[in-house]
């Protein structure tokens, strides 16, 4: 075989393979994405936020949700909202998100967030579930409560 068939035969393999892990998503990838560009992109944009203003979310999902603390304290977020003053990475923001409490399901909440996770280096990315969402559903919390809870959770766990 020579190079040049070598390095088509590698190409074509390397496509099969890129096709069989995406055909392998799990809907919470396809229907995450989709949430995510519709209730939360127009903020957070494509995961990076904007400077000062809005936070980026991108390769911090996944790193926040590696304990049970910080799976809690996201789905709170999105279910709760979240006002004040926060530092992420050095940098400020002091900025208001509304709660998806009355607007999102359990299941698009999870899917939101488990599509987050697959946007950072954790691997496997950790995974939400509906069932996680609804427990957390059963307790409402107020905005400024949520920030109480990432206080904590950052003093006990530091933040990315």
């Amino acid at each position: 075989m020579d190079t040049g068939m070598l390095v088509r035969h590698m190409h074509r393999t390397v496509m099969v393979c890129a096709m069989v892990v995406l055909a392998g998503c799990t809907r919470h990838g396809q229907e995450g994405v989709a949430r995510y560009r519709t209730n939360c992109g127009i903020c957070h944009h494509g995961g990076e936020g904007m400077k000062g203003e809005i936070p980026p979310v991108s390769g911090r999902v996944d790193r926040i949700a590696t304990t049970a603390e910080g799976r809690h304290y996201l789905i709170d977020v999105l279910l709760n909202g979240l006002n004040g003053p926060l530092d992420i990475q050095g940098v400020h923001y002091n900025f208001s998100m509304p709660p998806f409490r009355a607007h999102l399901s359990d299941e698009e909440i999870a899917s939101i967030l488990s599509y987050l996770a697959t946007r950072g280096d954790t691997f496997p990315a950790p995974v939400f579930r509906a069932e996680e969402v609804a427990a957390a559903r059963a307790q409402p919390l107020a905005s400024g409560k949520v920030a109480e809870e990432r206080r904590h959770l950052d003093a006990t766990y530091p933040l990315p």
